[in-house]
């Protein structure tokens, strides 16, 4: 009987964390569209904001973020810098990587949608406090790299 249970509430989990996934690449694509952008270019935007330090981030660095082909990312940033969102430049110390920055323009845009993000995060997370979310967040990327492991368990014991 415990096993049911626990099974039930692991099969609960999945299809909260797909509808989740799902209402989140739809908040996404609203973003995206208000830039006139992808929701995968409104990804890759929002990983270079995370990642970068000032000096730029490396298109391996954004494709590891989004879990993506570097190639998927190299494509799509090249799109961006015609749309004038991105700056790329090759590496100082190697220039066989190019580093990726947000121009002023697309700082703009984003920094524009600022008080509808926050209003939005508002009401997804309401019923949570700061130490809550930290907990989660914890339970989260605990759950994140035992799903690594079993997806490449699971690799393995097919090929």
């Amino acid at each position: 009987m415990i096993e049911k249970k626990l099974d039930r509430a692991i099969t609960d989990f999945i299809w909260n964390v797909v509808e989740i996934h799902s209402q989140l690449e739809d908040i996404h694509t609203c973003w995206a569209g208000l830039l006139g952008i992808t929701e995968p270019q409104w990804l890759i935007l929002m990983a270079i904001t995370e990642l970068d330090d000032g000096r730029g981030v490396a298109g391996i660095d954004i494709a590891n973020k989004l879990r993506v082909h570097p190639a998927f990312v190299t494509n799509q940033t090249k799109s961006l810098e015609k749309s004038g969102l991105l700056s790329r430049r090759p590496a100082a110390n190697d220039a066989r990587f190019v580093l990726m920055t947000l121009t002023e323009k697309a700082t703009t845009e984003i920094e524009k949608l600022s008080k509808r993000k926050l209003a939005l995060n508002s009401t997804i997370f309401n019923e949570f406090d700061e130490k809550t979310l930290v907990e989660l967040n914890a339970a989260l990327a605990t759950i994140a790299r035992n799903t690594r492991l079993a997806a490449r368990l699971l690799a393995i014991d097919v090929s």
